[in-house]
């Protein structure tokens, strides 16, 4: 009889932890969940993060913290979350910086695929090719003509580097085959400053920050890097009509957690993201800001983040950019 006693009493016992492990999964959120961001408060990931954080707490009743570790165009943040729990307890509002940095930096603490487990990718935004009032250029085709002909080469501004700003001027610069000088700012507000005041000839620069601006004459935009023309500003052409066959970069926005995060946690996540975009108050927001939702799969967001660490290795190898 004690061997049968000591099997019931075990096969209980196992029975009991995975019941607890069940329902510790299905309680999920049980206690704050924080947002790590890897800009400074009020750029354009910050605001996204900010956005989804509340769907997030609003679907599943426990806050979310944002939480901002900026430096080196997210890197700080990024390699923090790699080494945290897979707990569903700490994510990382990330940026297009992700699938650029592995390749811009001579040394990252961190992998961008290994280390991490995507959940969703939520919205993509383009960028405008902006020049001074001044500059003698209207369209994108003057702008080409321009370029290769100025003597030393243009300079253009950023919001930093490893941004899609920066790296949209590093495959300009392959594209046309000219010599072109990057110079980072500390964000979107004072590279545009920085364009507004003569400091550089262009810049590459997202739709809201740049668009008063424009509005106030202190700069023009003359194409913009999305496959197809934006609603906000529909007599903008793109680089493609321009002239330019294949330029086409966005930023994108989407959150990860490290590595090893239990599938019904991420598949709980990204339905909530998913459901968030799909409601016409968020599409709404989104739209202000020039972005498109995108309400996709975890696995989508990894094929995406795959295809965006080649592309952006290849322009980076061609155009010999480096973090310095």
């Amino acid at each position: 009889m004690r061997p049968l006693l000591l099997a019931l009493l075990l096969a209980g016992s196992v029975g009991a932890s995975t019941a607890l492990a069940q329902s510790a999964a299905g309680r999920y959120p049980v206690k704050p969940i924080r947002m790590i961001v890897g800009y400074a408060p009020g750029g354009g990931t910050d605001i996204m993060g900010r956005l989804m954080a509340q769907q997030i707490s609003d679907a599943l009743g426990q806050p979310v913290i944002v939480e901002n570790r900026p430096g080196a165009a997210q890197n700080v943040a990024a390699e923090f979350v790699a080494r945290q729990p897979a707990d569903g307890y700490t994510l990382f509002m990330s940026s297009a910086a992700h699938g650029i940095n592995v390749s811009l930096y001579a040394k990252i603490n961190y992998d961008p695929v290994r280390d991490f487990t995507p959940i969703s990718i939520f919205a993509t935004s383009p960028n405008l090719l902006l020049v001074h009032p001044s500059f003698p250029a209207k369209t994108v085709k003057d702008f080409i003509a321009v370029a290769r002909r100025t003597k030393g080469g243009l300079n253009y501004s950023s919001s930093g580097v490893g941004s899609s700003q920066h790296l949209s001027g590093e495959m300009l610069k392959v594209m046309l085959a000219s010599p072109m000088t990057h110079v980072p700012y500390k964000g979107s507000a004072p590279s545009l400053a920085g364009l507004a005041s003569g400091e550089v000839d262009f810049a590459f620069n997202n739709i809201p920050s740049a668009q008063p601006l424009i509005n106030a004459g202190r700069i023009r935009a003359i194409g913009i890097t999305s496959a197809k023309r934006s609603p906000l500003l529909p007599d903008l052409p793109t680089m493609v009509e321009g002239g330019l066959p294949g330029f086409v970069t966005e930023t994108w926005y989407g959150f990860l957690a490290p590595a090893g995060l239990a599938r019904e946690i991420v598949t709980q996540l990204n339905e909530v993201a998913v459901r968030a975009v799909q409601r016409p108050d968020i599409r709404e927001r989104f739209a202000q800001m020039g972005a498109d939702p995108i309400a996709e799969p975890p696995e989508f967001f990894a094929r995406y983040l795959a295809a965006e660490i080649a592309r952006w290795a290849r322009v980076i190898r061609e155009s010999k950019a480096r973090a310095e």
